[in-house]
């Protein structure tokens, strides 16, 4: 049985987590950390990590970027693996988290949804031939009107892969409006739509003469990223210490 703690365990995801936990037959969540300790949850709720005494395998971190440092603290003083899934941190805290993977397992995805990541995998094998045979690359993501940053940083992650099996050889373009100027050839176009409720839409666009391939993901319901986070979890558990990505868990 693997034992959980589950960080951010009143926040919309970790809800969603434990129940989606509670119907795993070898998984349990046996604590979590909320600055909320009274709700609904079964198990104990501490107000921080430190004060957690509930022997656990991994945990599950859904909270907040200002509780990442301490975080990252207590699992390399514990040994225990930590899959991070908070969001916002800095290139100092990105920098913790390299360091801490050198002393126990840390698994950090840009996007937790296992259909993502393999759309990433994907991405890489069409580039490899789509890309040589001078196809032009765009990519479209669609969000609801409440998020903050554009571009997504899963069409960033999904930019990546490409350029990453291309040989780096690409450069982005957010903004045509102020150009008058043909495309080129090494560019990838990304292009950002707000509005509604729309979980998140990703379609990366391969543009060749006389044909057109597209790779899309629908993503419709936040629940895919809390199932990503139990498999990542489950995975994570026992491994030894070193920097993991969701291409890990799903080969």
């Amino acid at each position: 049985m693997v034992r959980v703690l589950m960080c951010g365990c009143y926040g919309q995801m970790g809800r969603t987590i434990t129940q989606m936990v509670e119907k795993e037959e070898e998984m349990e969540i046996v604590a979590g950390v909320d600055l909320i300790t009274e709700g609904p949850a079964t198990y104990p709720v501490f107000p921080s990590v430190e004060e957690c005494d509930v022997p656990v395998d991994v945990i599950i971190d859904f909270s907040s970027s200002k509780t990442t440092d301490s975080l990252l603290e207590y699992c390399v003083k514990t040994n225990t693996p930590v899959v991070l899934c908070s969001t916002g941190l800095s290139e100092e805290q990105l920098q913790k988290v390299q360091d801490a993977s050198t002393k126990v397992a840390v698994l950090k995805s840009a996007n937790m949804s296992l259909g993502i990541n393999l759309l990433m995998k994907l991405l890489k094998e069409a580039t490899a031939v789509l890309g040589e045979a001078g196809f032009d690359i765009e990519i479209v993501e669609k969000h609801h009107n409440r998020k903050l940053d554009a571009p997504s940083g899963t069409a960033l992650a999904l930019a990546d892969s490409v350029n990453e099996a291309a040989g780096n050889k690409y450069h982005y373009v957010y903004d045509r409006s102020q150009r008058r100027e043909r495309r080129d050839v090494s560019e990838i176009g990304i292009s950002a739509v707000r509005g509604g409720s729309i979980v998140g839409d990703h379609d990366v666009i391969f543009a060749g003469q006389d044909e057109v391939i597209t790779f899309s993901h629908t993503a419709y319901s936040r629940a895919l990223f809390a199932k990503g986070a139990v498999s990542a979890a489950k995975f994570l558990a026992g491994k030894e210490a070193g920097f993991y990505t969701m291409q890990d868990v799903i080969g």
